[in-house]
């Protein structure tokens, strides 16, 4: 039988590798709201350990996953009504390090966990046992499903209507989502096109089955989508927004589906928008009985475990590649430490990554057994 171990009520305790646990941490916090990240989040080095509750896990973040959407977090545009300082980070995988009486009925010291929640942008996390993932072993190609993938996953699903021979047009296609949404649709036996932002996306595009890229600093995409589309796309996998959007929904086919998942290019804007030519839409979508559907992951965690748990198994079969972009080729190297996560929010918005930004939380272990 398993030991039970609360450890809810101490302050003070070892974890499992027998290296004393910290009474304070390091953390990202946001400070003031802005849409520049580094002007919004402060690194707080003297944090209290926060301590697991009855039903909580108490997680030793090794790694946490970037997202376009931190910006948005940080600039107070999901909730208006919270106010700074609030935590930050939306995703980590790491080890159980203590847990409360009753989570301890699933869960156990030293085991692999991922969870999506704010505040994973810490060495130390409080998760709920129900919102955590229980895994085979902490690896960074765990925690590119937790958002990105399920993103791709559950949108192309409830709102993708795939079938064999569809085209489905992905935009950002070499990003953290827009790999799996080229490769699931590659699985539907669609036709995907993917644009990117170099030659070097282009060869990682066509090596997880994306069958014509487009490079939109080399090329023009209005023209080869209509020269080798011209009946248009049926599905369109949008996280660009301004000019982009406009030209996904120009290319859409009769019936065809644009579902809006971000809209990066306005993220750093004070305002969050670039225009589009929207004052047309109505006349667009009436002429091909097309359809725009918006995508927000928070609105279907119902969906989430089953979508885990398929990601999950296609990861463990080899059937999923899951790329990790820890910034190795950015001009200060790997992202490592929680000091890093601003160059590595920086790197994505300058559209540098291949895959998933992640990064890692060095753990020295100093045991004292």
């Amino acid at each position: 039988p398993r030991p039970i171990l609360d450890m809810s009520y101490s302050r003070h305790f070892l974890d499992f590798q027998g290296s004393s646990i910290p009474s304070s941490m390091k953390k990202l916090v946001v400070t003031k709201l802005s849409q520049n990240f580094r002007e919004a989040v402060t690194l707080r080095q003297d944090s209290p350990v926060p301590l697991p509750g009855d039903g909580d896990l108490l997680v030793r973040n090794r790694f946490v996953g970037i997202n376009a959407s931190d910006i948005n977090y940080s600039a107070g545009r999901y909730d208006a009504s919270v106010k700074p300082p609030f935590d930050i980070g939306f995703e980590g995988v790491g080890d159980v390090v203590a847990l409360g009486l009753s989570a301890s009925a699933d869960y156990t010291v030293g085991q692999a966990v991922a969870y999506v929640k704010a505040g994973s942008f810490a060495e130390y996390t409080v998760v709920p046992a129900k919102q955590a993932v229980p895994l085979p072993s902490v690896k960074p190609e765990f925690l590119t499903l937790m958002v990105s993938g399920a993103t791709a996953y559950i949108s192309l699903k409830e709102l993708g209507d795939l079938s064999e021979g569809k085209k489905v047009l992905v935009t950002a296609a070499a990003g953290g989502t827009g790999q799996f949404a080229v490769q699931l649709a590659k699985k539907a036996k669609c036709h995907v096109i993917g644009t990117c932002s170099s030659d070097e996306k282009g060869g990682f595009l066509k090596s997880i089955g994306c069958d014509r890229t487009i490079n939109y600093k080399t090329e023009n995409v209005e023209s080869v989508l209509r020269k080798d589309y011209p009946e248009g796309v049926d599905v369109v996998y949008e996280s660009v927004g301004g000019k982009m959007f406009d030209l996904a929904l120009n290319s859409l086919a009769t019936k065809g589906r644009l579902i809006v998942i971000g809209f990066i290019a306005g993220y750093q804007n004070p305002t969050g928008l670039q225009p589009v030519k929207a004052e047309f839409l109505p006349a667009k979508l009436l002429k091909k009985s097309a359809s725009i559907r918006g995508f927000f992951l928070n609105h279907y965690l119902s969906e989430y475990k089953m979508a885990m748990k398929d990601l999950l198994k296609m990861y463990e079969r080899g059937d999923l590649v899951c790329e990790v972009d820890f910034g190795d080729m950015s001009p200060e190297g790997k992202f490592t430490g929680l000091e890093s996560v601003f160059r590595a929010v920086d790197y994505m918005y300058m559209g540098k990554n291949i895959g998933k930004i992640v990064v890692e939380l060095p753990h020295s272990v100093n045991s004292k057994l």
